[in-house]
């Protein structure tokens, strides 16, 4: 058997330990991708998508470049955590410049209920390839989506940023479905050889002429590449290791929830009486999609070992 079909045989079990290790790693992507927002507006702000995207993923790469070296040295290099890193890595790299470029174009509300719409499109696979596409998964779709758009509170469009986000949308669910399939390599090997095709943007870069990049530009950029790249991304492949995608991808919209968090924590912004709303039918929908994992089976096939 495969390791995406162990991967199956362990959700199915049920809610077990397991599964709270997953909803915990997943809990904690989440509210470091829920930080990368405003960051991501700031950074945007001052240097091309292009640049954006080639130097926040050389950066994670080059984070994880010792753990690589130590695994190499000690055989857990892979050809699943290799290549379907890289795979992953392809989608993951245009969807990171397309939300990047997008966002420049947008609001950073806008941004994150568009990005969050990726759920949208992984409960769609869920539905037209699983066998059954549980009550609870279509509960938690509807709560979550609602809860997404009291939040974050979009303005009226679509613009051409907002269609940009939306593209950029659809290959982060795609992002999801590919790490449920590679979920059994090693995190980190996996997170090094995804990062690694966001370096390939430094050729149209160039073609576009060298921009200079600031000191503080470079310190937002180390922080998207280290936390809310290797530090998150690790979390995401062990998370889904134990939750289905279209579960994973709910818990995973709970970013503008920990954005929100930290808006208050950090800067004494208060929530709105709809964005609280908001943000609590966005809990319910991570209860009901956890609650539902007993009943889900994941249609994804076995990865190649």
């Amino acid at each position: 058997m495969g390791a995406g079909g162990r991967a199956r045989e362990a959700r199915e079990e049920g809610r077990g330990p397991g599964a709270r290790k997953g909803l915990a790693a997943l809990l904690l992507t989440a509210a470091l991708w829920g930080s990368s927002f405003p960051v991501i507006k700031m950074a945007v702000s001052e240097v091309r998508a292009l640049t954006y995207t080639w130097i926040r993923g050389l950066l994670a790469a080059l984070g994880l470049a010792p753990y690589v070296a130590l695994a190499a040295r000690r055989g857990r290099l892979t050809r699943q955590a290799v290549l379907g890193g890289l795979l992953t890595g392809s989608v993951y790299a245009v969807a990171l410049w397309l939300q990047g470029w997008g966002t420049a174009y947008t609001s950073a509300s806008n941004s994150a209920f568009i990005t969050g719409l990726n759920v949208v499109f992984v409960h769609a696979y869920t539905a037209l390839r699983a066998r059954r596409y549980g009550r609870e998964l279509g509960a938690s779709l509807l709560l979550a989506l609602a809860g997404l758009y009291l939040l974050t509170a979009p303005s009226a469009g679509p613009g051409v940023g907002d269609l940009l986000v939306l593209a950029g949308a659809f290959l982060w669910a795609a992002q999801i479905i590919l790490v449920d399939r590679y979920s059994q390599a090693d995190p980190g090997v996996f997170t090094f050889f995804e990062m690694l095709p966001c370096v390939a943007f430094l050729l149209p870069d160039l073609a576009l002429g060298w921009q200079p990049v600031e000191l503080h530009v470079l310190g937002l950029l180390a922080y998207l590449a280290f936390f809310c790249g290797d530090l998150a991304f690790a979390l995401q492949v062990l998370g889904q290791r134990h939750l289905s995608p279209a579960a994973s991808a709910v818990i995973l919209l709970l970013e503008p929830v920990f954005a929100s968090a930290l808006a208050f924590a950090l800067l004494g912004e208060v929530m709105l009486p709809l964005q609280a709303l908001g943000a609590a039918l966005m809990l319910a929908a991570m209860y009901v999609a956890y609650s539902g994992e007993r009943h889900i089976s994941s249609p994804t096939p076995p990865a190649p070992n």
